[in-house]
């Protein structure tokens, strides 16, 4: 099944709610980086709140999250679009550790505990929305939920799970944002709380095959909710060589000099795909012509 998400709300337009799979996206991310387990959840964690809030966007803007912790993995970075395309890449992606005292991945030792979650936002407008939280677990999850409340001041739960197999690849990934909206009673966040709490991991119902319009269904129950929207997900970077030319382009001259006199060439690499660029010393010439 490709991977998606559903945007619905709750209790008369009292809450606002996000579900996604993203086993296939994750997956994808996580073959390019090479990630070792404990760092392919914690990469695979990122990606799929990134996507969620991805889908929050209109039109063409587009948002990059950043999580950069005092952990072995180093920044973790990933971005996404109003359409569902997502990427994201792992400063260190091989990182892995026994599991933690819950049986779990130990995302919290890989990122770490002290640190920062910035998010900035391309609205199409002169200046980014930028918004900056002190990490507060390094389990990402509550990390995202810190950030919604404290930066865009809007109370969430954020959830997001991530299934590694024993050979590191990708079992099952998917995640889910609840947004308390002005209106919503006392019993409804209590009931809501409760379910939470209740219901099992996120990633273990992704791998049981829930959908997530199933996912939401146990989370707010089925009479409660209207679901809006769906939106397919899909890892996507948008590198090419020709970005490439303009980098160079923009170094200058004399740059481009010592590139063909020392290299007698140019080779590049993305950090969202691992994809190699190679230029040669006539095409850096013609570069420089241009």
């Amino acid at each position: 099944m490709s991977d998606y998400l559903v945007k619905a709300t709750a209790f008369q337009g009292t809450i606002r709610a996000y579900a996604i799979q993203s086993t296939a996206t994750v997956a994808e991310a996580s073959r390019r980086q090479d990630t070792w387990a404990t760092a392919a959840a914690a990469l695979g964690r990122t990606i799929t709140v990134t996507a969620m809030m991805g889908a929050m966007l209109k039109g063409k803007d587009k948002l990059t999250v950043k999580v950069e912790g005092d952990g072995p993995t180093g920044p973790i970075v990933a971005d996404a679009d109003a359409y569902g395309q997502v990427r994201g890449y792992i400063t260190n992606p091989h990182v892995n550790f026994e599991l933690n005292e819950n049986g779990k991945l130990d995302v919290r030792r890989a990122v770490g505990t002290q640190g920062s979650l910035s998010v900035v936002k391309d609205l199409g407008l002169k200046d980014h929305f930028t918004g900056q939280v002190p990490i507060v677990s390094g389990e990402i999850s509550e990390d995202f939920t810190y950030y919604f409340a404290n930066s865009e001041q809007v109370p969430s739960a954020v959830g997001a799970g991530v299934l590694v197999n024993p050979d590191h690849s990708i079992l099952a990934s998917g995640g889910f944002i609840i947004q308390v909206l002005p209106g919503a009673s006392d019993d409804t966040i209590d009931m809501i709380e409760s379910r939470i709490s209740s219901i099992p991991p996120i990633s273990s119902l992704v791998k049981d095959g829930n959908s997530p319009e199933e996912i939401l269904k146990k989370l707010l129950g089925e009479e409660n909710i209207k679901i809006h929207e769906t939106l397919p997900i899909v890892f996507h970077c948008h590198c090419s060589k020709e970005r490439i030319e303009q980098a160079i382009k923009s170094l200058g001259d004399e740059e481009i000099d010592k590139m063909i006199k020392e290299d007698n060439g140019a080779e590049a690499t993305c950090h969202f795909c691992n994809e190699q660029y190679t230029l040669n010393a006539e095409e850096l010439a013609s570069l420089k012509s241009e």
